[in-house]
This record gives structure tokens, sequence and C-alpha cells, in this order.
């Protein structure tokens, strides 16, 4: 079979003419296998979704219970078959939940991964390689000059501040699905043992990663606090919460900012952020080309992002490459964009 007899872009995504099914949709569609619950890949008003139960749970909470007409979970490692496409989800290391969709029929195999990152995350299981035929990949941070550095060593410059500016809130601008909960169990890894206070679009989730398990410590609504009670605190909030009236009850705030963005120095001064996080939820350039590689496989498929310069380093390492400018992707990364309302996440809540 050849692979676009398997999967192909179509103007709704990803689809799938042997299982008659679309990977990470953007339009509504009858039948859906959704790789991670942030809202560029997990739309509402899909016929039928299939995923994991903890991305289910995700899109339950961002959209109402009723946000597709059926839904299946399906666990790492289990195959379903699907119209004679055998079906198989595998670990990510995204966000909680988060998968790489195998696909396989007549014996060629592709995978997409959706969003992924190797490397350990305390509040995901890690990213696996999966052997394949294509593999399709994400691009977010595909040029050289994006190679993030050990998380814990951002989160020691946060700590320092603390240390340095006991009088003074620490404001951390983090998406409210994955990066938020990350910045915290990090924290928590690194000693920290004090409150940490949220903004109302992080509270169910942040509550749902807790109710799975994930130790994040103590965790208290911000709005319940008095400013006294701030003073030396970490504060965790939409990147747009930063600069609104929200942030304006903390005394004296350091605002910092999480993202794989924070490389680039200029769009941290541009949005008044003094204290730039390089953490990321995705691959960096090196990450990408080491887990490209581990798959074995002879043809890269690029989703968004960076497509050309991963392409051309596919090439050159003897790999079959196409871009597909796949558009309406990677938008999840945090922009200092639309204000969020001081409440919990919701389907009208920023995403």
């Amino acid at each position: 079979m050849r692979p676009e007899e398997l999967l192909l872009p179509t103007p709704e995504g990803l689809y799938s003419p042997a299982g008659d099914f679309h990977v990470d949709p953007h339009r509504p569609v009858k039948r859906a296998i959704i790789t991670h619950g942030h809202s560029d890949h997990a739309r509402a008003g899909h016929g039928a979704v299939l995923a994991t139960r903890e991305t289910l749970d995700i899109m339950a909470i961002r959209y109402g219970v009723e946000f597709a007409g059926t839904t299946q979970a399906a666990a790492y490692g289990e195959t379903i078959h699907v119209d004679g496409v055998d079906v198989t989800l595998h670990p990510a290391g995204h966000i909680l939940g988060s998968a790489q969709v195998a696909l396989e029929c007549k014996g060629c195999r592709i995978v997409a991964s959706g969003d992924y990152k190797p490397g350990a995350d305390p509040t995901c299981a890690p990213f696996e390689p999966v052997p394949c035929h294509v593999f399709i990949s994400e691009a977010t941070f595909g040029l050289p000059v994006f190679r993030h550095p050990e998380p814990m060593t951002e989160i020691a410059k946060l700590l320092d501040s603390l240390e340095l500016f006991p009088e003074r809130a620490h404001l951390v601008g983090a998406y409210a699905l994955g990066k938020a909960q990350r910045v915290i169990a990090l924290l928590r890894a690194a000693g920290h043992s004090q409150p940490i206070y949220l903004h109302g679009a992080m509270e169910r989730l942040t509550a749902y990663y807790i109710e799975q398990g994930i130790d994040l410590g103590e965790v208290l609504p911000a709005r319940e606090a008095k400013p006294a009670e701030l003073a030396g605190r970490v504060a965790i909030c939409p990147p747009s919460s930063l600069t609104d009236l929200w942030s304006r009850k903390f005394p004296d705030p350091v605002t910092s900012f999480a993202s794989g963005w924070m490389r680039i120095r200029a769009r941290a001064r541009q949005n008044g952020v003094e204290l730039p996080l390089i953490v990321s939820d995705h691959a960096d350039w090196d990450d990408l080309q080491a887990s490209i590689l581990a798959t074995g496989c002879e043809e890269l498929w690029v989703t968004h992002g960076q497509e050309d310069a991963l392409v051309h380093w596919a090439l050159l390492a003897g790999l079959r490459a196409r871009p597909l400018h796949m558009v309406g992707y990677g938008e999840e990364e945090g922009e200092l964009a639309a204000p969020a309302t001081e409440m919990p996440e919701s389907p009208e809540a920023p995403g």
C-alpha cells in the first residue's frame, strides 16, 4: 500500500482513505482520532472521537460532556481495528494523555505524532519512538537556534529570583493545559514547598491533574488571597493575564513567561517579561532530529512549524521528506494575545 492510500492531508486535516477517519481535524468530521487536548488539535463537534481516556476527559472539561456524538477511549499500546486499519496509540510526552497515532494497513505503517517532546516530564508518560515507514512530525521549534536548556536550570532562575526578591510576587505566564501543571511539578521537584497560586483559568485542569495522581503540592486560587499573602509567592496565569487588570492585585510582581519562545529574547522584551523561562513542551531542533531517526522511518512528513528547515535536514540525512503546509496548528504555546478572564476553563475561555 502506498502511504497516501493510508493517510493524506485534506482541508479538514489528515485523512485516512483506508479507514475513513481523520486525525486531529480542525473542522467537524464523522470520525476523528485526537492526539491530545490542546485546542489546536482537539475540537468539539465530531460525530465520533477516539483518544486516550485522559484526552477525552480534558475535552469534556473544556467543551462540555457532549463535545462529540460518541467517544471511545484507547489505552497506550492497545490496537483497535477501524475498517481494516490497525490503530494504536503510543505516548507522545507532550502533555497528560498525549498520544502518537500509529496506523497500519497492508504492510505500511504511518505514525502521526501530533505534538511531542522526548525527555522526562513528571506530568505525563514519556515519548516512545515507534518504528514506521512514514513519520509525521511537527516542527514548532524546527530551527537550529532552538536548543532548549534543561528545565530544572530554568526553574532554578525562578527560585533564585524568589530568594532575591522576597517582597515581590512572581507571576508565571503559562498555557493552562500542560505547561502550567508542568511548571508546578518542576517547582516541587526543585524543593519549593510553598503554596502556589492559580488564575481561575487554571483551576479545573489543575484539579484534574491532581485527580490523576500527579503530585502538585498545595495549590490555591489566587482570587481568594489577599495582596499581602502573595508577596514572595508564585502565581501561575495565562500569558495574557500578565498585563491585564488581574495582575494588579499582586505586590510589585516579577513577570515571567514559561515557553520555548523565550529563547528569542526580543519577544520577551517586547512583551515586558522580566524573567523569561525557556520551558517547552515541544521537541527542540536536536530532539526533532533524534526522535525522527529513532523511528527508523524512510520518509518524513512535516505538518506545521518551521517545515522547510526540517525537510531540508531530512533530505540531507537521506530520507524522503516533504512539508504538508497544514494550517490551524501550533497555536497553543502561549502568545501574549487577547486577555483571559478570571474564570475556570470552559468552551468560552481562551485556548
